[in-house]
């Protein structure tokens, strides 16, 4: 039967028509820019699967002054879930809860608390290979964050120093605190294409690339460290005591080549930390210095112009009251010179001398040493000393204060102050970190002059006659080199006076004397038994100053046969001992 001719015009006007719509759609939907066309589909597709991700920073390593890593960061990944779909899936909790490592009544827990919210994180710092097992589950709503992690090849030998950063690798201790800004970078970021899982496809736009943060090389050598480390952990087992701390310095630069404390911790491993191990002790704790201040009193006394190193004083009956308190020597040691003085550590000279010299001679000295302030070394937290001045001194307060009580120094201060006498009277500043970073000129380290030469000079030549047969650190002796120092040994203070039984036994001392090369401070806190500094800290200088100063090869300056170094080195325990009257008390 034929068709109507209009109805053929009809159809194919209809088809004509729908052909029309059609190619106008396709055109709205993907060329014309209209209401709810190809851009408005284009930023809901985008919405859905463009991502923006943050490139995270490589923050800064911290070496050594000869390179050795002390601080190095380390990809990682870590796991994190969108609650709001997890909670959707929830017949696959027992399979996440398993790989995650967490129980899942824990699992549950948390998704409960965090339900309204759309990030939270469910395990930190996994390696790679343990973060794309958990991936590979394809759970709706978990992912990955690529990170950086901090460690510590040194492990607690330098703790104190370095200190350590919090799981967002920001700075919380030490020098990691100190230089955060300097070692941290400045994340970039990136434009990503996702699938459904939240799986990277590919990258769209390379965005901004991370800036790593700068490297920081610090003054110390690890050799020095390590074994400084290995020696004051050892003094503290073999004495019993509370704690200890060591330091060495250059005396030429002043920079810390060592600087070690007891107790210490693992900042690899923090579970366990305890608050009282994080205490840069060397730098933070404050002790009453004891007879480790007499040679700046010697200094006092040489620039009055009233005394030589010659000069006499008789020191008998052995003690002498001053006011109410009488302070005692070991024994009588009669007529003494001034070096001998020094030697013996008589607290009777000591306290005739800084009776004689103006009301505040000792105290001016010991101000100029750089005592009662901060050595600049930048530690935060670094503690200053007291150093109290007064409008009118009575005579124990001048002479209890010649002989290192009524003050308080730290571990560095006296490093930094002994640094003057191996350094022709020049108190130079000191510092944590190599004086020379990478890519800059060094300059000379000038100091300020505080002391005359001759008269430091003087002072170094009493100091070694204190290693020598008849002084009080006979076993502060190196094998070949010369070496200069004093023993202290102070009651520790405590509510309503001094303790009886509790000490800090303290040497310091530079090496060699001919050219001094090292100045190193011992100080250990509460000794069980034995307690004065002779016995206790100075044969821990020695092991330690001998090695470093092999290490650094330096030239030893006493190859002659040392009968005096061979039989003084155990001297008896009788001439390591020093008076150590508590404030003045009897």
């Amino acid at each position: 039967m034929d068709v109507a001719a209009w109805r053929f015009w009809v159809v194919l006007a209809g088809l004509s028509a729908l052909a029309v719509l059609i190619i106008w759609r396709a055109l709205s939907l993907q060329v014309l820019d209209v209401d709810r066309g190809y851009r408005f589909l284009q930023g809901q597709g985008d919405a859905r699967t463009i991502r923006s991700e943050k490139i995270p920073a490589h923050r800064g390593m911290i070496t050594d002054r000869n390179g050795e890593p002390l601080a190095v960061s380390t990809p990682v990944v870590s796991i994190f879930a969108n609650p709001r779909e997890l909670v959707k899936a929830e017949e696959r909790w027992s399979e996440l809860a398993r790989v995650i490592e967490m129980p899942k009544a824990e699992l549950a827990q948390k998704l409960q608390r965090y339900k309204q919210s759309q990030f939270m994180y469910l395990r930190r710092h996994l390696a790679p290979a343990d973060a794309e097992k958990v991936l590979a589950l394809k759970i709706p709503g978990v992912h990955l964050q690529h990170e950086y992690r901090r460690f510590y090849p040194a492990g607690e030998v330098a703790a104190h120093l370095v200190g350590f950063t919090n799981i967002d690798d920001h700075g919380q201790e030490g020098l990691e605190l100190a230089y955060d800004d300097w070692l941290s970078g400045e994340a970039g970021s990136k434009t990503v294409l996702k699938d459904l899982y939240g799986n990277t496809i590919r990258d769209v736009d390379p965005g901004e690339a991370a800036s790593p943060g700068k490297d920081l090389r610090l003054s110390i050598d690890l050799r020095l460290q390590y074994l400084a480390y290995r020696e004051l952990k050892s003094a503290l087992k073999r004495t019993g005591a509370k704690a200890g701390s060591l330091v060495i310095l250059d005396s030429d630069s002043g920079e810390v080549l060592a600087l070690v404390n007891q107790p210490s911790f693992n900042p690899n491993n923090r579970r366990m930390l305890s608050l009282d191990a994080l205490r840069n002790r060397a730098i933070i704790d404050m002790f009453e210095p004891g007879s480790t201040m007499k040679p700046l009193t010697m200094v006092a006394a040489l620039e009055s112009g009233r005394y030589t190193s010659e000069t006499k004083i008789d020191t008998s009956p052995g003690y002498i009251r001053v006011g109410p308190k009488v302070l005692r020597d070991h024994r009588d040691y009669g007529v003494l010179s001034i070096a001998e003085i020094l030697q013996k550590s008589s607290q009777v000279g000591t306290t005739k001398i800084a009776l004689s010299l103006e009301e505040d001679g000792v105290w001016q000295v010991f101000q100029r040493f750089g005592l009662g302030r901060s050595t600049g070394s930048g530690f935060p937290g670094e503690s200053t000393g007291v150093l109290n001045n007064h409008q009118s001194w009575h005579p124990i307060e001048r002479a209890t204060l010649a002989f290192g009580y009524g003050m308080t120094v730290t571990n560095l201060q006296l490093a930094q102050a002994y640094s003057v006498f191996a350094n022709d009277g020049v108190l130079k500043p000191v510092s944590l970190l190599a004086r020379a970073q990478t890519g800059q000129r060094v300059e000379p380290n000038k100091g300020q002059q505080i002391v005359d030469a001759n008269i430091a000079h003087q002072v170094l030549g009493m100091l070694e006659t204190v290693t020598q047969s008849g002084g009080t650190a006979t076993r502060a002796q190196v094998e070949a080199y010369r070496v200069a120092g004093k023993t202290g040994t102070s009651h520790k203070a405590e509510a309503g006076g001094y303790a009886e039984d509790r000490y800090v036994s303290v040497f310091a001392g530079v090496a060699p004397v001919s050219n001094p090369r090292v100045v190193a401070v011992v100080a250990i806190d509460e000794p069980q038994g034995d307690y004065y500094g002779g016995l206790v800290a100075a044969p821990v200088f020695s092991q330690v100053v001998g090695d470093a100063l092999r290490l650094l090869d330096v030239r030893p300056d006493d190859l002659g046969e040392r009968t005096e170094t061979k039989n003084t080195k155990t001297a008896s325990r009788a001439e390591s001992k020093e008076p150590t009257s508590p404030g003045g008390a009897a």
